[in-house]
């Protein structure tokens, strides 16, 4: 073979394609490739909306027993009631609250002689 049957050979060979692209494959393959995102995007929402509130549904719904119930009565009495600790130092408990309030009311007024 010469050189020029050679490259004729070649450029014959290559090229470009000549046939047409399935336009009806392409696009049932896009419509059933999204059918499936869409299908796996709702199962992992759902899956992740059910491990999210699985964990709530276990604790906080619940029934507790009557020993915790005992406890936090008796914490809520503690932070929010009244009741006289030592009468002979005038100790007293008071609900938190209003311990916060004079505390802030305290560092108020030593900010109000500081300044002055």
């Amino acid at each position: 073979m010469t050189d020029t049957e050679n490259l004729t050979k070649t450029t014959e060979d290559a090229g470009y394609e000549k046939g047409d692209v399935n336009v009806a494959r392409v696009i049932i393959f896009g419509i059933f490739g999204i059918i499936i995102l869409v299908t796996v995007l709702i199962f992992t929402w759902d899956y992740f909306t059910l491990a999210k509130e699985s964990p709530v549904e276990d604790v906080g719904l619940k029934p507790q027993s009557a020993a915790i119930r005992e406890l936090r009565a008796r914490e809520t009495e503690e932070l929010t009631g009244y009741k006289l600790l030592d009468e002979t130092k005038g100790v007293y408990r008071i609900p938190i609250e209003r311990a916060m309030e004079l505390t802030a009311d305290e560092a108020y007024r030593e900010q109000l002689k500081k300044n002055r």
